[in-house]
């Protein structure tokens, strides 16, 4: 089923929704797999690791022994054991003498030493240093949390940072048909919110983990040294919560899924309502628009809340089992510290914390391991919801990763030809569609020095051919070569490094002039800039800017008009100098002077280059060398205009006649 179901209502589709393939073993696989991306950090993944394992010891250690100083010895008035009384810097008269005290069941005290307590001064003494001892604690801890954070941080955006450059990377690869069938608003969202899930499994999915069953493990350790009959019951009452745990890990992956598709789906018509905003504009559309908006926002809300909503569920029936064992351990530890009981390992202990009786501090210290306990165990709850999620979407993130490009690079790549003599579609078919052929068949040949035009009605194939030898695609049938070589045999970048292209629909960006024609060149010179600038009728306007080729350009050019922004994209194509130069209907908003200026130093700056042309525009064509008419995929008709024109019932001829009648209305 689809997963948007889910988001219509709260219980709508659960029924026959089928969760998503996400097993222990397929996490552990997508955990393995962002490996990669963690590597060049390693050094800094251990000393993290160093840092926060030395704190959480520390504060472990300096809770337990803080809990026992300020329960016991200020408030009860219990002598220090040794090593306290050496942190705290004081002498052997605030030491206890009692052998039970110390550990050592056989010994007796000496006289009235072993009911001797603290003075109410010494008392005062241990609590001002045990304050001191707080705030140096609590400054150095802040330092190097601060400073831990800060560090982590930095490294978490690092690893999200490989991962990313990765997936685009990966994307730029593939190819035609996977984006014209994709909607760029999910390409955009795996990119920018699924990989970001590579910091959330670091630290929700492996870091979080650890350190909570670490701290799990020591506070179960040390509440079994109170007394191992107490940790059994801890584990016993953990059996619900484990069962919480796995019952409701399907849903939560599916609603995870539905999440992150709503709000693909969401991402996807924003980006398309904002590329086309003049279009709505200009139709009065805004109210559909926004109506649209306002049902996707709404959708990718519920899914986001309904997602929210089972993780508060489950760890509210967690919390509830915690908060019992709680109320039951508490029942247990006041019955023990008024009968005195004595602790089962307190003894061994001794020598730095006085628990091996059940007194107030005992009573304390192991109140806060079981509030550990039942926290840890919501917080484990917690970090395995969230991890359902951020494996989903890691899933999507190497999904897009996973994706095989329709066009790749041969093993040994043979150099793209030079000087360049031919080239040549052979026998070429190609389709987007199964049974749909786009080409079938196509012979055709460009000599060097001479211009091709390609003609023929909407959907021939015309655009396709030029993309062929871009090798965006490859034919299913066929050759297209270059010197007699396949293209198959060359380098993807070498190929397109040789072959520029000038398309009818202009894409600049937001920069200046100069830097718009650079795109794509490998670091030309400014008069290499300005050169092709002049080829392509530029330069008049450009100066004519407030800063000239320094000008600021709007987002896709807005600030020129539809000539300008051609005339920019035919010079972005010259001044890469190319022994192949495409143009793909490159005269269509230019007024009739300058588009025979353009072609005039096109056909001069052209003279040792294969130039082909597909357009429409008669004025164009005439002029071109060879004419090829494409019909139903294949060559019907080639030669010079004057030779087809000759053709009483030619379809070039009726081409020219359809777009003469075309151009007089």
């Amino acid at each position: 089923m689809n997963p948007l179901r889910l988001v219509k209502g709260y219980r709508e589709g659960l029924a026959e929704a089928v969760p998503p393939p996400m097993g222990l073993r397929r996490m552990v696989q997508l955990a393995w797999r962002t490996w990669p991306y963690m590597r060049p950090l390693l050094k800094h993944l251990i000393a993290l690791a160093a840092l926060a394992s030395s704190g959480l010891a520390t504060g472990i250690v300096g809770a337990v022994v803080g809990t026992d100083l300020l329960a016991n010895k200020v408030l009860v008035g219990e002598k220090l054991q040794p090593i306290q009384a050496v942190l705290l810097f004081v002498g052997e008269d605030y030491v206890t003498t009692d052998p039970r005290l110390l550990g050592d069941d056989s010994g007796e005290a000496q006289g009235d030493e072993a009911d001797a307590e603290l003075t109410p001064a010494q008392r005062r003494t241990v609590r001002d240093r045990l304050i001191l001892w707080g705030i140096v604690g609590g400054v150095l801890g802040a330092l190097f949390g601060f400073g831990g954070y800060y560090y982590s941080v930095w490294i978490w955006q690092n690893v999200n940072q490989n991962l990313r450059v990765a997936m685009v990377e990966r994307t730029e690869m593939l190819s035609l048909r996977y984006h014209s069938e994709s909607p760029a608003g999910d390409a955009i969202f795996r990119v920018y919110q699924d990989s970001a899930m590579i910091v959330n499994l670091i630290q929700s999915g492996i870091v979080a983990p650890l350190f909570t069953v670490y701290g799990l493990l020591v506070a179960l350790a040390i509440v079994a040294a109170f007394d191992p009959w107490f940790a059994f019951v801890v584990l016993v009452c953990g059996i619900p919560s484990v069962w919480v745990a796995v019952a409701a890990t399907p849903r939560i992956r599916l609603r995870a899924l539905a999440n992150r598709l709503a709000n693909s789906h969401l991402l996807s018509g924003s980006q398309e309502a904002f590329a086309a905003l003049r279009m709505v504009k200009a139709n009065g559309a805004e109210p559909r628009i926004l109506k649209r908006f306002d049902q996707d926002s709404e959708t990718a809300l519920d899914a986001a809340y309904f997602l929210r909503l089972d993780m508060v569920l489950a760890a509210l029936a967690v919390a509830l089992l915690g908060g019992g064992l709680l109320i039951f351990g508490e029942y247990l530890m006041v019955s023990w510290a008024i009968a005195e009981r004595d602790t089962y390992l307190g003894a061994a202990v001794a020598a730095l914390i006085g628990f091996v009786v059940w007194n107030y501090g005992a009573v304390t210290s192991a109140r806060g391991r079981l509030a550990e306990l039942a926290g840890g165990a919501r917080g484990l709850l917690g970090v395995w919801m969230r991890m359902q999620d951020l494996f989903v979407a890691l899933e999507r993130a190497f999904q897009l990763l996973d994706i095989e490009p329709e066009v790749a690079d041969p093993a040994h790549p043979l150099p793209f030809p030079k000087p360049i003599e031919t080239v040549a579609w052979r026998d070429v078919a190609f389709a987007y569609e199964a049974d749909r052929d786009v080409l079938a068949g196509v012979d055709l040949e460009a000599q060097r020095g001479t211009i091709t035009a390609i003609v023929g009605a909407t959907g021939a194939g015309k655009s396709t051919l030029m993309l062929l030898l871009l090798r965006l695609f490859d034919p299913q049938r066929g050759a297209v070569t270059v010197n007699d070589l396949d293209l198959r045999d060359m380098a993807i970048a070498d190929i397109r490094g040789n072959v520029a292209i000038a398309l009818q629909k202009n894409v600049l960006f937001t920069d200046t002039v100069a830097a718009n024609i650079a795109f794509g060149a490998a670091s030309p010179q400014r008069a290499a800039i300005e050169a092709a600038a002049e080829v392509a009728c530029a330069t008049e306007f450009v100066r004519a800017l407030p800063d000239g080729f320094d000008t600021e350009l709007g987002e896709r050019g807005s600030k020129l008009s539809a000539g300008q922004r051609q005339r920019l994209s035919i010079a972005r194509a010259v001044v890469r100098d190319t022994p192949v130069l495409i143009l793909d209907e490159p005269t269509a908003a230019l007024d009739a002077e300058t588009e025979q200026a353009v072609l005039r130093n096109l056909a001069d700056w052209g003279r040792e280059r294969v130039i082909l042309l597909v357009t429409h525009r008669l004025s164009t064509i005439r002029n071109a060398d060879q004419i090829v008419f494409l019909g139903g995929g294949r060559i019907v008709e080639r030669g010079a205009h004057d030779e087809l024109m000759g053709r009483a019932d030619g379809h070039y001829r009726a081409f020219v006649a359809a777009e003469s009648v075309a151009a007089d209305g």
